[in-house]
């Protein structure tokens, strides 16, 4: 019996994991393991959009939304749904991604039934255990439960190195982002083509510098997207560029936007995209204003300088590479940064010329290896 095919079990339940996991199923796939794929659905709606589009379609779906549930509701129900699953499919190896509520309780479920498990795009750190919260936390708890790591970085790597993380455990294999980046860059040249990029192709204005935007990060909530606005409205006043701000659907979000930036010609507040769309979007974009994790990762392999509205990063590769700039949320600093690169070439085609140092798209391979090799 012993030689059996080895089960693997692939777990993630927001839009940003689907997508960075999505490639990674794919290529699974192709390989002798038995791949099952299982889904939280923390979020729901931008969850499905990804499945669908990877054209993916999840063996367990947890569905484990409620509206306004607490954190320890979520982890508690993820917890009571992941155990009947572990229980029936008894993989050999679970496959978890990054910071969310999501990979660390379904680490933690499979060590609980002594079951192995994988940290894709381990080692990020602030060390700042309230920034991101509760992400942070998060990524430290997967990585004391995790067997094997997946480090994006050399830097990510001697984070874990340093918390006593055994190094023959840990593999550097760039960002999975990359690889699921790639393969949705070929399909959009292939003519893909969605309602909601026909209409983006109508609504604005593409012949002029367009600045792409995204905000969603808890800790902005308040004065902090009060800034973002204040500053979005000055590049509108003082720049004919065109300002697409896809809108967090948080009311959090949704009020402050809506009251400071509806009024503007050139601000065009959208619903959210679907990934091809997004995609779609950094391509056409001149430069981008973001607090998203991904988006630093993904912009640089499109030659697109990233202003990044946080205090802390924890990619700072991309900091000192030079393809992403910190503003924090103060509203001149973030302005006074996107003029310059409104108007400054050569500052411009640093940014965007500048190398990406999360990969070149070979990470699902890298993993793949790893992972034969130990089990």
């Amino acid at each position: 019996m012993h030689n059996r095919t080895k089960k693997i079990l692939v777990c993630f339940g927001t839009r940003p994991e689907a997508i960075k996991m999505c490639s990674l199923v794919h290529s699974l796939r192709q390989t002798d393991f038995d791949v099952k794929v299982c889904v939280t659905a923390q979020h729901r709606e931008m969850l499905d959009q990804v499945l669908d589009f990877f054209e993916i379609t999840p063996d367990f779906d947890l569905d484990i939304m409620k509206p306004n549930q607490s954190l320890n509701e979520l982890s508690g129900r993820i917890f009571m749904k992941m155990d009947t699953v572990l229980a029936e499919e008894q993989p050999d190896l679970v496959l978890v991604h990054g910071d969310t509520t999501t990979s660390s309780i379904c680490a933690w479920a499979a060590f609980h039934r002594g079951i192995a498990s994988g940290h894709v795009e381990a080692g990020l750190r602030t060390y700042n255990k309230y920034a991101p919260f509760p992400e942070e936390l998060n990524r430290q708890v997967t990585a004391r439960i995790a067997d094997f790591h997946f480090a994006p970085t050399k830097v990510s790597e001697q984070n874990l190195l340093s918390e006593h993380i055994k190094a023959e455990n840990i593999s550097v294999t760039g960002n999975t982002v990359i690889d699921s980046l790639l393969w949705t860059v070929n399909k959009l040249e292939n003519n893909f083509s969605n309602p909601k990029i026909d209409e983006l192709k109508g609504k604005i204005d593409f012949s002029k510098k367009v600045i792409l935007v995204t905000g969603h990060r808890r800790e902005n909530f308040g004065d902090g997207f009060l800034n973002i606005c204040k500053a979005l409205a000055n590049i509108a006043e003082n720049s004919d560029a065109e300002i697409v701000y896809p809108v967090h659907l948080n009311p959090n979000v949704q009020e402050p936007v809506m009251k400071l930036l509806s009024n503007h010609s050139n601000i065009h507040l959208i619903d959210p995209l679907d990934y091809p769309s997004f995609v779609w979007m950094m391509k056409q974009s001149y430069l981008i204003i973001t607090d998203s994790g991904g988006v630093q990762e993904e912009a640089p392999s499109l030659g697109k300088p990233v202003l990044v509205m946080r205090e802390t990063t924890e990619r700072p590769e991309a900091l000192e590479a030079g393809t992403v700039q910190l503003v924090g949320t103060d509203a001149s600093k973030i302005a006074e940064s996107a003029f310059e690169l409104l108007h400054n070439v050569s500052v411009y085609e640093q940014m965007s010329k500048a190398h990406n140092p999360y990969g070149d798209g070979k990470a699902n391979q890298r993993i793949i290896e790893f992972i034969k090799q130990k089990l």
